[in-house]
C-alpha cells in the first residue's frame, strides 16, 4: 500500500510540473485586513504550520471558528509585509489568527486539528518550505491557553504517535495580517493553490505521519 501511495504521489507531482510548479507570488503591496477586537463571547487563536494559505485552509472547515486571517507572528520588524517576512531577515513566523466560538469548539479541539494538519517533527520548514518564516509554532493568548496546549503536547508526546513533537508553545506577540491576496487564497485562486498544495507534498507527508490524509 505505500508503495502505491508513493507511486501515486510521484504521478501527480509529474503532472503538476507539467502545469508548471505554482510559486508562491510577490505582488505589489496591498492593503492588508484591519485586525479586530474579537466579541466577548468569541476567543483568538494563533498557529503557525508553515504555508498560511494551507492553514487557513485547514481550520476554515472546524465548525465553531468564525474567522480567519493569514498573517505574521513572533519576529522583530514592526508591520512587516510578506516579501520582508519571505526572506527570512524579520524573525517572523507565517501565522494563522483564529477567531472562534468557544461554546461550539474547544480551544483543545483546535489544539487536535492543529497537530494532525502540522509536520511537528519538523522545525526547520514545513513540507517544501524551507526556513524559519514556516516554523510550526503555537502562540498562546493567555494563561489558560498555555495550560491546554502544554497539557496536549505532553499528552501527544506521551501517545508515541510520532517520533517527536518539537513545536514551540510561545507567548503571542504582535499580529500583523498579511497583504489582501493572502487572505481566502485556496478560495480565491483554485488552481493555484491545489497545484501548490500537491507540489509542496503537505498531504502525503501528513498522510504519511498520521495515517490518514487531511481534507485539504
Amino acid at each position: 500500500m505505500r508503495r502505491l501511495a508513493a507511486l501515486a504521489f510521484i504521478a501527480a507531482v509529474a503532472a503538476v510540473l507539467a502545469w508548471g510548479w505554482p510559486m508562491r507570488p510577490v505582488t505589489a503591496q496591498t492593503t492588508p485586513p484591519a485586525a479586530t477586537t474579537p466579541a466577548a463571547n468569541l476567543a483568538v487563536a494563533t498557529f503557525g504550520s508553515g504555508c498560511f494559505w494551507c492553514t487557513e485552509s485547514d481550520f476554515d472547515k472546524v465548525e465553531g471558528v468564525v474567522k480567519t486571517i493569514s498573517g505574521f507572528m513572533g519576529g522583530r520588524t514592526k508591520n512587516p509585509t510578506y516579501k520582508q517576512v519571505s526572506g527570512g531577515a524579520t524573525g517572523h513566523a507565517e501565522v494563522l489568527q483564529i477567531t472562534y466560538d468557544p461554546a461550539k469548539v474547544s480551544y483543545d479541539k483546535l489544539l487536535e486539528v492543529y497537530w494532525e494538519t502540522t509536520d511537528v517533527t519538523d522545525a526547520d520548514g514545513q513540507f517544501c518550505d524551507r526556513g524559519s518564516e514556516y516554523r510550526p509554532v503555537i502562540f498562546v493568548h493567555t494563561p489558560e491557553q498555555r495550560q491546554i496546549a502544554e497539557a496536549s503536547k505532553a499528552a501527544l508526546v506521551a501517545s508515541k504517535k510520532v517520533p517527536k513533537v518539537i513545536v514551540p508553545i510561545t507567548d503571542a506577540s504582535d499580529f500583523t495580517a498579511a497583504e489582501d491576496y493572502h487572505q481566502d487564497f485556496y478560495q480565491k485562486n483554485p488552481g493555484h493553490y491545489f497545484r501548490y498544495r500537491l507540489g509542496c507534498g503537505r498531504d502525503y507527508r501528513l498522510e504519511q505521519l498520521w495515517g490518514k490524509k487531511p481534507k485539504s
